[in-house]
């Protein structure tokens, strides 16, 4: 399977806000969505050995690869329609000082933007965008 595969917390507001941000900038639709919590996310961390105990709030995968924390934003970022792509740059900041940041942000994400009691069902017109 040659598609990316954004994973995220399908309960935390701020990732599925920031899921309908990339669909709506992800013009060639490169990118499929799961949230952490499905099936698929467990099945994929098991066929590949992952250990997913700390990943709580985005993992791509890619060309067989999982990325996560700020490697996985960035490198979603780098392939965005407009000005977003530019992002990517921050690439050469040290992993440690990015998920420093990064974690910053995930650590506080329910107390600063909420969360759901449940994943959310996606809409008619994106439905073919989440392989779960």
């Amino acid at each position: 399977m040659n598609e990316s595969i954004v994973l995220f917390d399908g309960v935390c507001n701020l990732c599925n806000t920031s899921v309908r941000f990339v669909i709506k900038r992800d013009k060639n639709a490169k990118f499929k969505f799961a949230s952490l919590q499905s099936g698929y996310a467990a099945a994929l961390f098991q066929k590949l050995n992952f250990d997913s105990k700390g990943v709580d709030s985005i993992v791509l995968h890619e060309n067989g690869k999982l990325f996560v924390r700020s490697t996985a934003a960035l490198k979603i970022a780098a392939q965005l329609n407009g000005w977003w792509s530019l992002l990517y740059g921050f690439i050469i900041v040290p992993v440690f000082l990015r998920d420093a940041v990064y974690n910053f942000v995930a650590r506080n994400r329910y107390k600063w933007f909420g969360r759901k009691e449940f994943c959310e069902v996606p809409s008619p017109e994106i439905k073919d965008r989440f392989v779960e």
